[in-house]
């Protein structure tokens, strides 16, 4: 079975595809490097799209109507401004609802799409251009520490990371977020207390690197103009022990907080790119494999804390769960010693 990777790492090579989501103008070169936050290639979007019946409008057949439409594909159209028109003396015309650029002509019918606005690709992390993808994207190289999370509100920020907790276990105190620790990105604990948000606007704060998140704070974190990362997701979950060694261990340090939205199909995943300086190139990441013996593990809970362990072994059967259902598991060896027999859904490999 395919294992899930998150990755938690004191250094490695991250390669990063970037793509626009149609083709644009590239403004970087191979070999270029980049800061996380630089713009590497912009295209514009459009926010709605109107189908025109043109034959409809004209009373004629789709065949009739085709050259009688004044436009090709890619022009502008104004709006009020004539589309097509029959000639006679009952003549008929067409005319544009919207100002707006024809995107697809076609059986007697034109599409408008209106309403565009300029899309820029963010780099995300701090490195070197090593592939241009034609007009859609670019591949970036770096080099550094790597913390990967659950949760992310889609914002991206850079800056220097302090930290107001001493324990992985520890609530995020509001009245810790004060003048000395400004401008920088705040490693914290569970957040549960819309204070947090409130007084982290107040100062204001680059970003948010939290344990886990209440749910009920979903909507405030969701709209705060600063990242915010969650890295055990939703609940009241202490933050796994490896994760804050490297974090805590990283206080001071310029650091990269891309809150990326999760997104399995794309690769997304929130993460903090801690950049190092390195005389040879590390290892790249892995992002999928199978689940074997002696892998680090965490074991994820829907209502309990998250926990790390051993895989000692896998079953070679389907075992009966305690709530009746019929799984392929796994023995884990927790740090405390203890060893418990997870589903592999429950599972994802840190490393």
């Amino acid at each position: 079975m395919l294992a899930p990777f998150t990755h938690i790492l004191p250094l490695a090579s991250v390669i990063r595809r970037r793509m626009l989501p149609s083709d644009g103008r590239i403004r970087v070169k191979i070999g270029q490097r980049v800061k996380a936050t630089d713009v590497l290639a912009e295209t514009v979007i459009s926010r709605k799209h109107i189908l025109l019946d043109v034959a409809q409008g004209l009373r004629v057949s789709s065949r009739q109507a085709m050259p009688l439409i004044q436009f090709k594909k890619g022009q502008k159209v104004n709006a009020d401004q004539v589309i097509a028109e029959t000639s006679g003396l009952f003549a008929r015309e067409v005319r544009s609802p919207v100002s707006g650029r024809v995107v697809v002509i076609g059986g007697g019918k034109l599409v408008l799409e209106t309403g565009v606005s300029l899309f820029e690709l963010l780099a995300g992390v701090p490195g070197i251009v090593t592939e241009i993808i034609g007009e859609r994207g670019v591949v970036l190289r770096a080099s550094g520490s790597l913390i990967q999370g659950l949760w992310g509100n889609g914002q991206l920020e850079t800056g220097v990371m302090m930290s107001v907790i001493d324990r992985p276990d520890e609530g995020f105190d509001p009245n810790r977020l004060d003048v000395s620790i400004r401008n920088s990105i705040i490693l914290g604990g569970i957040l549960d207390n819309p204070a947090v948000i409130k007084n982290a606007i107040d100062l204001p704060v680059r970003g948010l690197i939290v344990a886990s998140l209440a749910p009920a704070l979903l909507p405030l974190v969701a709209q705060a103009s600063f990242p915010v990362m969650a890295i055990e997701g939703f609940g009241r979950k202490p933050m796994n022990s490896i994760a804050f060694k490297l974090l805590s261990t990283s206080v001071r340090r310029e650091v990269t907080l891309n809150a990326a939205s999760y997104d399995r199909m794309k690769g997304d995943r929130p993460e903090v790119f801690i950049p190092l300086p390195v005389t040879q190139q590390p290892p790249e990441l892995h992002e999928v494999d199978t689940f074997l013996p002696k892998q680090t593990v965490r074991v994820m809970s829907l209502t309990g804390p998250t926990r790390i362990g051993t895989l000692i072994k896998l079953s070679s059967t389907l075992t009966m769960l305690s709530n009746g259902l019929r799984a392929k598991t796994a023995e884990v060896q927790l740090e405390s010693g203890e060893q418990i027999v997870v589903p592999l859904t429950n599972l994802d490999v840190l490393g």
